[in-house]
Parts: structure tokens; sequence; C-alpha cells
């Protein structure tokens, strides 16, 4: 009997009670290798000593400080490396507790931002079809993932979605990748004259495409021209890197990789690795100045936004980064798990496509190698290799619906960064298996 309101009201989960480096241990004493880091979070695996020992320190000084009254050390070192370590132009962060808050407040900061420039009738968001861009109600009608939309529908916000960048599936034979990246990125052209160029305020996309699309990245010169055509019609370009930034891809932050810059960049989820649930948006320096010689405040704010306790845990996690060199090892990892992933199920009868930058790799799942054929979404084959793979000892993060919202299933990777080569084969063995349980 349990009076907590699980996801699942049918099915009795596992009680972590232990976390031990890569791996959470359940009160039968099973071990699971964690190797998505629940939905991407866990990138420094578990009971890591110096975010432990950041967390206790700071809890005996000050738990709490209201951000609307009080400054804090640990806020203030931590927007000082973040800011440092970001793209030119992003001078300013301001921090949540967790993804879906961070998307909220870059829409809400966008629209404010030309509120305060003299620009109000732009009041239109355009996104991508089957992105997630988090679970409130804004962000919801940010992201296109339609199961997570359908129940709320009637609630949502009006926004538009153009393609996503999903090469597998939606490049044309007769053209090049480039060739393919310019053709959907020209969709938000054309959406932003349909709806009035002085009317659009903001585009949001995902670097590297997460939990709807299973680790679909960039074709080459795709990032750029989207900023190019923002640029052009004084639209603002906001990135989510919530799932995929923090070093996920091997770079701190992922459109670093592109060489573009954006003018609001969000982030949670690897920020604190699930230590304390903490996000945040980076803020270009040009938004920041027009809310200082306007109104001179940001009209948003939670009660635990720059939550004491999170940011301290959130600055020992990316401390760890630079002391433990764990990019550099992202992406030496990253190149090792692409390689035995290719071997394994290069030419599996049912994985259609294997992609992804450093430790952020997904595998499409197919019913037919040849034709692209999905699956019937009624068989739920990602919620079986899910199951399968738990029985196997290990945590992975498939999902349905990458190919038109309904059809399609992948299984997202996203192990810490500090797992070690052996564990890397554990993976690819743990997931075989798994597969053999839910495809053949």
């Amino acid at each position: 009997m349990t009076h907590v309101l699980h996801r699942d009201l049918r099915n009795a989960l596992p009680r972590a009670v232990k976390g031990e480096g890569a791996y959470i241990i359940d009160n039968t004493g099973k071990r699971y290798l964690d190797a998505s880091g629940g939905p991407a979070v866990s990138c420094l695996g578990h009971s890591h000593p110096r975010v432990i020992e950041a967390v206790r320190r700071q809890v005996g000084e000050i738990a709490f400080a209201y951000s609307a009254f009080f400054a804090h050390e640990a806020m203030e070192l931590l927007a000082d490396r973040l800011v440092a370590q970001a793209p030119a132009g992003l001078s300013r962060a301001f921090f949540v507790s967790g993804g879906s808050e961070a998307s909220e407040a870059a829409l809400k900061l966008a629209r404010q931002y030309f509120l305060e420039i003299g620009q109000p009738q732009r009041r239109h968001f355009i996104a991508r079809e089957r992105s997630y861009h988090g679970n409130t109600l804004g962000a919801l009608s940010l992201g296109h993932d339609v199961a997570r939309r359908q129940v709320y529908e009637p609630l949502l916000l009006p926004v538009t979605h153009i393609s996503p960048c999903y090469e597998y599936r939606e490049r044309r034979s007769d053209e090049s990748a480039e060739q393919y990246g310019r053709r959907i990125a020209d969709e938000l052209e054309t959406a932003i004259l349909r709806l009035g160029p002085d009317t659009v305020a903001a585009f949001f996309a995902e670097p590297v495409a997460g939990s709807s699309l299973g680790c679909a990245e960039p074709v080459p010169g795709y990032l750029a021209r989207l900023r190019e055509i923002c640029d052009r019609y004084g639209v603002l370009l906001v990135f989510d890197e919530v799932m995929c930034g923090m070093g996920r891809t091997g770079h701190l932050y992922t459109c670093a990789e592109d060489g573009v810059t954006p003018d609001i960049l969000t982030m949670a989820k690897g920020l604190g690795a699930g230590y304390q649930p903490i996000g945040a948006f980076l803020a270009h320096d040009r938004i920041v100045k027009a809310l200082e010689t306007g109104s001179g405040q940001l009209k948003h704010g939670h009660t635990y936004a720059g939550h004491t306790m999170a940011c301290a845990a959130a600055l020992a996690v990316q401390e760890a980064f630079e002391e433990e060199n764990l990019l550099a090892r992202v992406r030496d990892l990253g190149t090792k798990l692409r390689a035995r992933l290719d071997d394994a199920f290069g030419q599996h009868p049912h994985i259609g496509d294997i992609r992804g930058r450093g430790l952020f790799l997904g595998l499409e799942l197919v019913a037919d190698r040849e034709t692209k054929q999905p699956f019937d979404p009624g068989e739920k084959k990602w919620l079986k290799l899910r199951q399968a793979a738990m029985q196997e000892g290990m945590v992975c993060y498939p999902a349905g619906g990458c190919v038109d919202g309904r059809r399609g299933d992948h299984v997202l990777l996203a192990p810490p960064f500090n797992i070690s080569d052996g564990q890397l084969d554990e993976i690819v063995d743990k997931l075989g298996r798994a597969l053999r349980a839910t495809v053949g």
C-alpha cells in the first residue's frame, strides 16, 4: 500500500535505497547500471563526494535565502563560472528549479524583452515538431510531444511548429546533408512571413533533440541558418540545452560545437547532476541592457529561484567537471561507446539508426531495417524495452512517437561522464539482451 500518487498506478516500482557511482541499488539488493542518468540527469553518477560535501557545508551555513531579498555566494560563483565558459554575449544567469521552469522563464523573458524595446506586437512563438521543452503549460505549448500534450491541448498556448532536423527519415536521396538542413531551416522563414515578421518573438529549438527524437543531431550549417533567419527578422533564438547541454555532448554548451550563439540558452539536468533540483537560463547582453534601461526589473520569479542549496550543489558539479577533466572524457568515452554500439547493432535487423554526440546517443527501433518501417505503436516496443532492460539490471530511456508523434520507437543512452570503459561493455551487453527480449 502506498499513499504516493505514482505516475504508473498499476505497476509497482522498485524502491531505490542507495546510489554507488554508476549504479542504483534497490531494497532487494539488486543493482541497476544507470545508463541514462534517469532522463540524462546523473552525469556524475551517484554519491559523488565533492557534491555531497558541498551540500552538507551549505546547509550548515544557510539553507535558504529568498532571491528577491538576498544574493548569496553560491549563486554568484555559479553564475560567474557559467558565463565565463559561455558563448560570447551570454552575460547573465537566472536560476530556477528545473528544465520546465527554465523554458517557461525563457518564454516570458522573450515577451518582456520586446515590451521593453517598444515592440509589444511581438507575441508569436515558433518551435519544432517532435520536440520537448518541459511539462508546464507554457513549456508543453512550445514542445510538440504528442503523447504529453494530448490531455492538455485545450489549455495550451498557440505555437507554430515547423519540421525538426531529423536526417534519418526526412533527408531526401537527391540532397546533401547541407541542402537538407537549409531546406528545413528555411521553414522558419516561411513561418515568420506567414505570421507577420514584426509579430514573432522567438524561435525555440534543441540543438541536439532529446527525448522526443532520441538524440537527433543537427546537420552541418543548420543551426547557423536558423541564426541567420532570426537575425534577419529580429526574432530571438532560444536554444534549449536542458537535456543535451552541460557537457553531455562533450562541450559544456552544445551549440558551441556548431559555433552558433543564441539570445537565450536554457539548461538543467546536468547542471546539478541530480544532487539538487536546479535549472537556469543565460541571457544575451542586449536583452539584459534592454531590461536595465527599461523597467529595471525581470518580471518573473519563483520562491525557490536561485535556491541556496541547489546553487551550491551545481557549483560543486561544475568544479568536478573541471578538476576531473570530464568534458574531454565525454568525448573519448562517447567515441568508444558509439563504436561499440555500431559493432553490436550497426547491422541489427531492428535497429534503423544510431545517432547523437558524446555520451548522448540514441538508437531507433524499426520493424524493417530496409524500408525503415516502424513497429505498430500498439505493441509499445519502447515500453517493453525499458522493462526488459530493468530486468537485466540497467536503466535506459526509451520513448515512442519519434516518426509522427504516434509511431516510432527509440532508446536514449546518457551514462555518467565518469563511467569506466568496462561499464561501456556492460551497457552494450545488457542492451543487447533487452533488445533480444523485445524485438528479437
